[in-house]
């Protein structure tokens, strides 16, 4: 069974000013929604998945360590400590129970589950509860990366809604999901076992893993240069981990949208490239849909 992309946690300073920033870009971003271990986020809706911006709204509402046990927001306000960008890599689930079993009889490192609830804001201005179970992972070899599978147990359309997903750019999906290390094949079979997905790409750039839902992509950092012209994001650990996304979208929108905005952007190999240090610590890579 295979695990798509669910979404891509991308860890901000300042959620306005990421909104802001995501805005000129041409994505709708909904309203800020809080969480209630004291993170807040804004989202960017795709095609059966989204960018989550995210950012420390109330330290006193953060669970206490406990060993044994992953907190999500503990883990992103660490994160923060040290550079923003892409923390967390979020697979789909149905049933997170079972599928911690899975990882666990793969020898993968897992944590207990960890259900939650949230208010979501409707495009009219009403609410509605949405519900996670969340199943997190222990990567040794990418410590600073988190992992996790999701389960949405609310009423999808409460969640997703075409009115945040109609963006000036054209924007539809997020393609793939690129990863820089040094020795990517020292990845695959975490990889492997996360998604789902035995069946992989490789060379002697890199990996790809094809989950059914977006395409996750290892590179070294010198095969990410020779392919996307893309730098190493700022402050990004020696393991490596989540530097850019690639995104469907309409190219000439987009490119008048960023020049309007006087955003930094360069043309690669058919694609608009913005680099990570212009966008919070994660590049995008924009090819046509």
């Amino acid at each position: 069974m295979l695990r798509g992309v669910d979404h891509i946690v991308l860890a901000v300073s300042d959620l306005d000013a990421a909104r802001t920033l995501y805005e000129a870009l041409g994505f709708i971003v909904t309203p800020t929604a809080y969480h209630p271990f004291g993170t807040k986020n804004a989202l960017v809706q795709l095609d059966g998945a989204f960018l989550e911006l995210l950012a420390v709204h109330d330290e006193s509402l953060m669970p206490e360590p406990r060993e044994g046990s992953f907190s999500f927001a503990r883990f992103n306000q660490s994160f923060l400590h040290d550079r923003q960008g892409a923390s967390m890599l979020v697979l789909k689930s149905d049933n997170v129970a079972r599928d911690l079993v899975i990882f666990n009889e793969l020898e993968l490192e897992t944590y207990p589950p960890f259900d939650f609830e949230r208010e979501a804001e409707q495009p009219d201005g009403s609410k509605k509860t949405v519900s996670f179970s969340n199943g997190f992972l222990h990567h040794p070899l990418m410590k600073h990366t988190g992992f996790f599978v999701c389960h949405h147990r609310h009423d999808p359309e409460h969640f997703w809604k075409p009115d945040y997903q109609y963006h000036a750019n054209g924007a539809q999906r997020l393609e793939s999901v690129l990863f820089l290390a040094d020795n990517p094949s020292d990845h695959h079979e975490f990889l492997g076992g996360f998604s789902g997905q035995r069946i992989m790409r490789s060379t002697s750039a890199g990996v790809v893993v094809d989950t059914g839902h977006g395409l996750l992509e290892v590179l070294t950092p010198s095969a990410a240069k020779v392919f996307y012209d893309l730098d190493v994001p700022t402050n990004m650990p020696l393991e490596g981990g989540i530097a850019a996304l690639n995104i469907s979208v309409d190219l000439q929108k987009t490119e008048e949208l960023l020049a309007a905005a006087q955003i930094d952007y360069f043309c690669h190999n058919d694609l608009l490239v913005v680099q990570p240090e212009a966008l919070f610590g994660c590049g995008l890579l924009m090819r046509a849909k």
